[in-house]
């Protein structure tokens, strides 16, 4: 009988070759695949190089972290008249540190609550705040937000320089870090209400709370607290000794923020809207008595111990006296300054004793600084008068 022959579709037919090709084609792409990853590798490996490097450059470069225990400032200086009236101040105006403890609870958080509502979540650095501060932005077409965390603006504020560049906002980052590691929430909060730069040359909100209110920060109200937490956006534009509407305004958008925050209560922030607070005066200074103020403030150093410590310098200056001296200098000047090619003049008038009651050291201390009373070179002549 014969054997049934079993015929083959030459689609069933195994062809090497076909095979061969196969395998040769995985084995490519295994090899492409090894390839890439030793490359990828390779590239996180120069990254990471790369990275610690730079991160290492900006370690060395980082201000000395000793200056924190420091406060160094420079002393104030205020020069009153014969009859107590201010004259000018130099230097700058520090309260008295204080302890959260010891200053009035709503000055932390209205800080907290307009400047970083994140502060006790966050670890120095808030990527949250981040992106919602770039989106804010760009939604505006202006900076209406700022991404700085209350630890990083310390950490600028005591240890850099104003300057805007990548460098410093990557110095300020590890600073930020470095403090959270070194201190608690409070501390870091603590230290920037009594550092902080607040206008009108005050430092800490106890000094601004005495400048703005006449008062400790300890018995700074509601509407005050806020209204010194308002003076950290921009301490000029918000000033209230220069306009106090727009003071006013920024109070009221502060507490807002606090009522957001669940600080206080809507009444709570209601009353003290209702309520308002006192702006203290701010006492004009004299800025004809320049002249003088100056040379006293030269003479300082022999007759006081000028270290690291305010100072207030009653002196002899009479003001009414001033004042004429000033009128008789613009009268002499305007009448006979043309007609005689003569464009400044100078006045002192003493006392028996020596003692100083007016000085006048040129026509406009605005336009010159020059003090022609002392510092110029002339005889006199017969310009002394009994």
């Amino acid at each position: 009988m014969a054997e049934p022959k079993i015929r083959l579709d030459p689609a069933d037919r195994i062809r090497p070759s076909s095979r061969k090709g196969a395998s040769r084609r995985r084995t490519g792409r295994r090899r492409s695949s090894v390839r890439a990853g030793k490359l990828g590798i390779l590239l996180l490996l120069w990254v990471g190089i790369v990275g610690c490097g730079l991160l290492g450059y900006f370690a060395l470069t980082l201000p000395d972290t000793s200056e924190l225990t420091r406060a160094e400032r420079r002393p104030s200086v205020t020069i009153l008249a014969a009859d107590g009236s201010l004259l000018t101040t130099f230097g700058d105006l520090f309260g008295q540190p204080l302890s959260l403890k010891e200053m009035s609870p709503y000055l932390p958080k209205a800080v907290v609550a307009t400047e970083d509502r994140r502060f006790y979540s966050h670890f120095g650095v808030d990527p949250i705040g981040l992106g919602r501060a770039v989106f804010a932005n760009i939604a505006a077409g202006h900076i209406v937000q700022g991404g700085s965390t209350i630890t990083q603006q310390l950490a600028k504020n005591l240890f850099l320089t104003p300057e805007r560049s990548l460098s410093r906002k990557i110095q300020e980052t590890m600073l930020a870090l470095w403090l959270e590691h070194r201190f608690t929430k409070n501390q870091i909060l603590e230290i920037y209400l009594n550092r902080v730069y607040l206008g009108a040359g005050t430092y800490g909100v106890d000094a601004a709370a005495h400048r703005y209110f006449n008062k400790s920060a300890r018995q700074a109200s509601l509407y005050e607290s806020a209204a010194i937490a308002g003076l950290l956006k921009a301490p000029t534009r918000f000033n209230p000794a220069r306009d106090r509407e727009k003071a006013a305004e920024r109070t009221a958008q502060v507490l807002a923020k606090m009522v957001e925050a669940g600080f206080v209560t809507s009444s709570q922030a209601m009353a003290a809207l209702s309520g308002g607070g006192s702006f203290a005066t701010v006492p004009v200074t004299r800025p004809g008595a320049r002249y003088f103020s100056d040379w006293v403030a030269e003479q300082l150093g022999d007759f006081a111990d000028t270290g690291n410590r305010d100072l207030t310098v009653v002196t002899t200056l009479d003001p009414r006296m001033q004042a004429q001296g000033e009128a008789a200098i613009a009268e002499v000047l305007g009448r006979d300054g043309a007609r005689m090619a003569v464009s400044q003049g100078a006045l002192v008038a003493m006392a028996p004793d020596g003692a100083v009651r007016a000085m006048v050291g040129g026509r406009d201390y605005g336009q010159s600084q020059f003090n022609r009373a002392t510092q110029a070179q002339r005889q006199p002549g017969s310009a002394f008068k009994p």
